[in-house]
């Protein structure tokens, strides 16, 4: 009795090895993974919490807050907070036309291309403190 014991739990380890073994060399096999959400490479990121002021004080309300292209190319920036922002260029009560994202949902970006050289100020229009600068070479 004790040897068919002994020998069925060989017989069961000896399965379950193979199983694994064929599952991780099938090339069908899925993973359980959330690959639904396409990913963005954003230049500029509004990280979380810069709804609230303080992010300017450690100049950190757009990461990077400065950033350095040459004329002719985009930059792109995503929202990562759970709040709405936008990405308007001037400053806050001086808005000067050139590019405005509107109000950006979690998760959502805007793409601006600067086609001329020159400094681009930029802020949100709803968190004043949030402010930033493309600088097109």
């Amino acid at each position: 009795m004790k040897k068919k014991i002994l020998l069925a739990s060989i017989f069961a380890i000896i399965i379950a090895v193979i199983g694994i073994v064929l599952l991780s060399q099938n090339e069908n096999y899925v993973q359980n993974t959330d690959d639904s959400k396409p990913t963005l490479k954003a230049d500029v990121i509004m990280p979380t919490k810069v709804s609230r002021p303080g992010c300017e004080k450690t100049d950190s309300c757009y990461i990077p807050s400065k950033i350095s292209i040459k004329s002719g190319d985009s930059v792109t920036w995503l929202n990562e907070d759970a709040a709405f922002h936008s990405v308007t260029s001037g400053y806050y009560g001086n808005q000067s036309g050139l590019f405005d994202s509107e109000y950006l949902d979690p998760e959502e970006y805007f793409t601006f291309i600067f086609e001329n050289p020159g400094i681009y100020d930029y802020f949100c229009t709803l968190h004043p403190w949030m402010k930033g600068q493309v600088i097109a070479n």
